[in-house]
């Protein structure tokens, strides 16, 4: 084909993009409000939600740029929608979840699913009792569509397991989501669910939600129940949502925390006011802020991150808060002596297949001997069955907790503090197979104290950022609220490129570019394709035999803002080559330089001014 083209005598380029009109109501990053109101005013129903999520998981979870954010999806979710549906004609919602498909990680109980804690070890596992915050969402009409990877037990922060494998990141695929709730944090980035539900004993909410640009609570501890939920310490395991929005994080927390029989750390709220979110998500006036900095994460940080909630930091100064720069003493050595997952995780688990019904497998010593685990968390397990618990150092790392929390709050009162501000993780996500370093996780989930992670932007690399909030002892809502006042102004909400909405039931196709040049003898034809589903840029060249003699290289440059073209970003071709094809993975600067109509090639050859010839790609 490219030899035919090449007999024309005129620089042509054909553009063809794959894309129809969208259908009236499409669910692609909508929030739950949203949702809701075109339900309520019929311009959906919960079936037609309920099957659009399907199509996008079908169509990028394992296909496309196979996301594997999810274990397996509710066969009876459609049934259960077409009933919540015909409640809603019969006598209206029940809540603001009514008919709503949210996503549930594999570690809280679910009996009409399996829950596995995504090891092969549980695969065929159902609990006898369901968790107290899923009874809670489906008691408000809430619809489980799927159950979310995870990092194996939540045991890890990469989100790796050995039955579902590794979950990528919709932000760069070669990359982790972060965990260990990867799952529910790419899945719901990538819109296959209108929110999630993660757990958090060390990072597992708030690293997803940084990953994936989306905000996540780890609430205070006894705040919400962790009944039901397959334990890794049950003294450091919280549950909570994860969100593209703070309202969609407020609507599922109001209607999930509070007290619980059935788990005593709650039992703080049974004689105390439940704390409300949505009435007071808007309560906050940034310019009544004083917000401590804590400089020793901030130092240790990568400067893609430090940089992007450095400058969320002057917003809000800008607007009239007090930044304070803040040093805990001793806090590394705080945070060291009050660890206790070892000391809790093999005995709750234990526990836990007891309590549950759990026959085939009965202990975590019998997952180690049949070897049913992922290699990613052998070391850890190994350990833990070898060095069996000392109750006098767990009694003494206990007794640290306390100490780590009063330290803690000798900060917020010496400086009359609302929140302490620093990177949710420190550095950007690693490519899979790495090891990811950074984690920020520790203060709050040794101390019990409530931590908030939000998006403060986006790294050189196009890689989100997060930014977390640690609070006072259940003043989570006010966390939520300082929260709002920076996302109303600084909307940091990206959806990733490459799960794009459905046309039709369909990816949007490939975009293409042609090119044939037929500069000063010098003759070749290029056909470009952009898949932005695939995030391949795809190339074929071929260069008319009269020309290579006088043909050097075709290169690629992004134009930057002020009209200057920028290094070469690919070479294309070089010297003597008469036909190449290859593809390369899509930058976030490379793909933004396409759309924005900043992306061109350069054609270098002797016969040709020594800058070459330009030519956008359009």
């Amino acid at each position: 084909m490219l030899k035919r083209i090449l007999n024309s005598f005129f620089v042509m380029i054909a553009f063809a993009t794959y894309a129809t009109a969208q259908t009236e109501f499409s669910v692609f990053e909508k929030s739950i409000s949203e949702i809701q109101q075109a339900l309520a005013e019929g311009r959906t129903t919960s079936v037609e939600v309920v099957e659009e999520y399907l199509a996008r998981i079908s169509t990028y979870d394992k296909l496309g740029p196979r996301l594997n954010s999810i274990v397996r999806v509710n066969e009876n979710a459609v049934a259960r929608a077409a009933e919540l549906d015909e409640e809603r004609a019969k006598s209206g919602a029940r809540s603001l979840l009514h008919g709503i498909p949210l996503l549930i990680k594999d570690n809280y109980n679910t009996t009409n699913m399996a829950t596995t804690g995504s090891s092969i070890a549980l695969a065929n596992f159902f609990p006898n009792t369901v968790s107290t915050q899923v009874k809670k969402l489906l008691d408000a009409g809430a619809i489980v569509i799927a159950k979310t990877n995870l990092h194996e037990f939540a045991y890890g922060i990469t989100s790796v397991s050995s039955l579902t494998g590794q979950t990528r990141n919709p932000y760069d695929y070669r990359r982790v989501p972060g965990g260990s709730s990867g799952g529910t944090g790419a899945a719901v980035a990538a819109s296959f669910g209108a929110a999630g539900m993660g757990s958090d004993t060390c990072g597992s909410i708030r690293i997803p939600s940084a990953y994936n640009n989306l905000y996540g609570l780890r609430p205070s501890k006894g705040l919400s129940s962790i009944f039901g939920i397959m334990p890794l310490s049950h003294t450091q395991d919280t549950g909570g949502p994860l969100a593209r929005s703070l309202e969609d994080l407020a609507i599922i927390l109001d209607l999930t925390v509070g007290f619980d029989p059935a788990d005593p750390a709650t039992q703080a709220l049974e004689s105390e006011p439940t704390p409300q979110f949505i009435e007071n998500l808007y309560s906050v006036e940034a310019s009544e802020l004083r917000l401590g900095k804590l400089t020793s994460y901030f130092d240790s940080a990568g400067e893609g991150t430090r940089v992007a909630i450095e400058e969320a930091l002057s917003w809000y100064q800008a607007q009239g808060a007090t930044i304070v720069d803040v040093v805990i003493p001793d806090l590394a050595e705080l945070i060291a002596s009050s660890r206790v997952i070892g000391y809790e995780f093999e005995s709750d688990l234990n526990e836990y297949f007891e309590t549950f019904g759990s026959e085939d497998i009965d202990s975590l010593s019998k997952i180690f001997e049949l070897s049913l685990f992922h290699d990613a968390i052998g070391g850890r397990l190994s350990q833990i069955l070898e060095e069996r618990p000392d109750e006098a150092e767990y009694a003494v790392s206990l007794e640290a907790r306390t100490t780590l929390r009063q330290a803690l709050n000798l900060i917020f009162e010496t400086h009359n503090l609302d929140a302490l501000v620093y990177p949710t993780i420190a550095q950007t996500p690693v490519f899979i197979g790495e090891q990811q370093p950074g984690n920020n996780c520790s203060m709050a989930a040794n101390s019990g104290l409530p931590a908030l992670s939000i998006p403060a932007g986006f790294s050189q690399a196009g890689l989100p950022v997060g930014m977390e909030f640690l609070g006072k002892r259940f003043k989570d809502p006010h966390l939520l609220a300082i929260a709002q006042a920076f996302a109303a102004s600084n909307d940091h909400r990206r959806p990733p490129s490459i799960a794009p909405p459905l046309v039709n039931g369909q990816p949007p196709g490939p975009e293409l570019v042609e090119l044939i040049i037929n500069e000063n003898g010098i003759r070749l034809a290029v056909d470009f394709s952009f898949d932005v589903v695939a995030n391949l840029l795809s190339y074929e060249i071929f260069v008319d035999p009269s020309s290579l003699q006088i043909f050097s290289a075709a290169t690629l440059h992004i134009m930057s803002g002020e009209g200057d073209l920028g290094a070469a970003v690919l070479n294309l071709i070089g010297p003597a080559s008469e036909q190449v094809s290859g593809e390369s993975f899509m930058s976030e600067d490379l793909r933004t330089a396409f759309k924005n109509k900043q992306l061109y090639m350069r054609v270098f050859g002797s016969e040709l001014p020594v800058a070459g010839k330009a030519i956008l790609l359009e």
